[in-house]
């Protein structure tokens, strides 16, 4: 059972943040409905997909440090939170913030966690790798060489 949760918590915030990504993707093809020329809609398209280029380049450097996966996912979270706050106090608040937020977020907040799970399991098996090896030969465990 033990692997099966360590390659659970391994893929899970990988798969999630691909499949996160292309949903945000997928959000920016509204673009072809806004009647652009051509390279105003390249623009427009490169514009609305700058996060999701950010979270690539975070995701690629968290495939190895889940650390960095989890602290940038939870901030880019708080990021859009703050964003969708901004907004709601210039325009007003209208109740679609709120699952805005939640649904964006909430993701990247999940994807996040994921990735410091994963980030403190393998800490912690490296840290008891370290532990549970035998001394060199020749020294007792304190450093201290004894004889044969």
């Amino acid at each position: 059972m033990g692997k099966k949760t360590s390659t659970f918590i391994y893929w899970a915030p990988r798969i999630l943040s691909i499949l996160f990504l292309l949903f945000l993707a997928a959000m920016s093809l509204d673009v072809f409905s806004m009647e652009l020329n051509f390279w105003q809609t390249a623009v427009a398209l490169f514009m609305h997909n700058i996060p999701v280029l950010i979270l690539l380049v975070i995701l690629i450097f968290s495939w190895k440090y889940e650390i960095v996966g989890g602290v940038a996912f939870i901030l880019a979270g708080i990021f859009y939170i703050a964003l969708v706050s901004m907004t709601a106090l210039k325009t007003g608040f209208e109740w679609y913030y709120v699952a805005w937020a939640a649904q964006i977020s909430g993701v990247a907040f999940f994807i996040g966690i994921l990735f410091l799970i994963g980030w403190s399991k393998k800490k912690r098996m490296l840290q008891s790798n370290r532990t549970h090896t035998s001394p060199p030969e020749g020294k007792n465990g304190e450093g201290e060489v004894t004889s044969p």
